[in-house]
């Protein structure tokens, strides 16, 4: 499930509620959209900034941003499952042919 995160990070506002997703982890399971207790969120701002929101159900955890490189978002896109984005639209540029 989605948390509502907004954190400055270095002077930059990272807001998941202004920001597009990109991918995620959430996928419906016939009883709930957590896995292991926790999700992964992908998003990109509108300045084409990437940040990742952990949102956590265990108690004494805390829902967190975590601000990536364009490469480190390359990276955790194709590591998590479900993509709201193409990987052409996400990142402006084609994946390479193998």
């Amino acid at each position: 499930m989605r948390a509502k995160l907004k954190q400055v990070v270095d002077g930059k506002v990272y807001d998941t509620e202004t920001a597009e997703l990109v991918a995620s982890d959430e996928y419906w399971d016939g009883h709930n959209f957590e896995r292991r207790g926790t999700n992964t969120h992908l998003y990109k701002t509108k300045k084409g900034a990437y940040f990742l929101g952990h949102s956590t159900q265990w108690q004494g955890d805390r829902d967190s941003i975590e601000v990536l490189s364009v490469e480190e978002a390359k990276e955790r896109y194709e590591h998590l499952p479900e993509h709201e984005m193409e990987y052409e639209e996400a990142f402006g540029v084609k994946p390479e042919e193998a």
